[in-house]
């Protein structure tokens, strides 16, 4: 899904009118996932804010955290990627689009930037047509200290 092209909502206020013109409440719950999000460091799974919401009010309904996500990256307040294993990662108002590197043997993650990918996303372009969205490119393999431990660094 692509964000909108309007300006990000600077405000709480203006994300609850956004939802109340598409015709939807903005609910307690709705407004305990954008603070799940604000308080999540970097990414965060949909799963993983359903049991944050959870923590603080059991009656949540992961319906009720997908939908809102949606909205809220339509909005551009949050980005989706896809992590390693392919779930949805989120994160709140990213500075800027990234993709990640992974690393199969620790867990250590990184942000890639356009400057990174740079040279991968020339090549798909060129070589085939394709353009890619750097937001949803995951890279896994091994880290340098990984790679260094298990000799073939």
């Amino acid at each position: 899904m692509t964000p909108s092209a309007s300006p990000i909502p600077a405000s709480i206020g203006e994300v609850r009118e956004h939802f109340r013109r598409r015709g939807m409440r903005w609910t307690s719950q709705r407004r305990l996932v954008l603070d799940a999000l604000e308080g999540s460091d970097g990414h965060v799974t949909g799963s993983e804010l359903v049991e944050r919401c959870r923590a603080v009010d059991p009656d949540t309904t992961p319906s009720t955290v997908y939908r809102t996500l949606r909205v809220l990256e339509e909005l551009g307040v949050v980005r989706h990627a896809h992590g390693p294993d392919g779930r949805e990662e989120y994160h709140l108002r990213p500075a800027a689009e990234h993709g990640h590197l992974y690393c199969d043997t620790c867990g250590a993650s990184w942000e890639i930037g356009p400057e990174d990918a740079a040279a991968t996303v020339s090549a798909f372009r060129e070589r085939h047509g394709f353009t890619v969205d750097l937001s949803h490119l995951t890279v896994v393999g091994r880290c340098a200290a990984c790679a260094r431990t298990s000799g073939n660094g």
